[in-house]
């Protein structure tokens, strides 16, 4: 299982990035899982059904399971957990696209928008191989077009098998 990640603010099209590619990547015979990471607390399960009842009873897990999907839902009341461990969660897959975790030193690409107003991350992440932007990178840095799926698609590909699996 390959790691790649896709880095950067809030508002700048990570989640619009990795939903244009993904197609492209399927379509190249890939299977591909994708991790999220959000700062905001979430909760995918409701009050009063029996999931919900099983983790307020104290569970550590709750896993629902119908015949199409399954979620696990696990408490982290201590300590939240490792890019690692939540990569070791999933299922057999070719390629993981890593949304969010930032300062996890995996490949990367930035995605940066001018309309933000954020500071670019790649002068300090050496895990940054290039950026995706609407606007050229203040230093001399690889950059894709954030409308280049295509190129976005195969530069994924490249720097994610080009590279030992850690």
């Amino acid at each position: 299982m390959k790691v790649f990640g896709i880095a950067g603010y809030s508002g700048s099209g990570k989640t619009t990035l990795i939903e244009r590619v993904l197609p492209r990547l399927m379509a190249r015979g890939l299977s591909v899982a994708v991790v999220k990471h959000t700062h905001h607390d979430f909760d995918i399960d409701r009050p009063g059904k029996d999931s919900w009842r099983a983790r307020e009873a104290g569970a550590a897990a709750v896993l629902l399971a119908s015949d199409h999907r399954t979620a696990l839902l696990t408490e982290h009341r201590d300590t939240p957990p490792t890019l690692d461990a939540l990569l070791d969660l999933l299922p057999a897959c070719d390629l993981v696209l890593v949304e969010g975790y930032k300062r996890s030193a995996i490949p990367k690409l930035e995605v940066h928008r001018a309309a933000t107003g954020k500071p670019w991350l790649f002068p300090d992440d050496r895990s940054i191989l290039a950026v995706a932007s609407d606007c050229l990178p203040p230093t001399a840095f690889p950059r894709i077009d954030l409308d280049a799926t295509d190129s976005l698609t195969d530069f994924i590909i490249d720097h994610a098998y080009s590279r030992p699996t850690a």
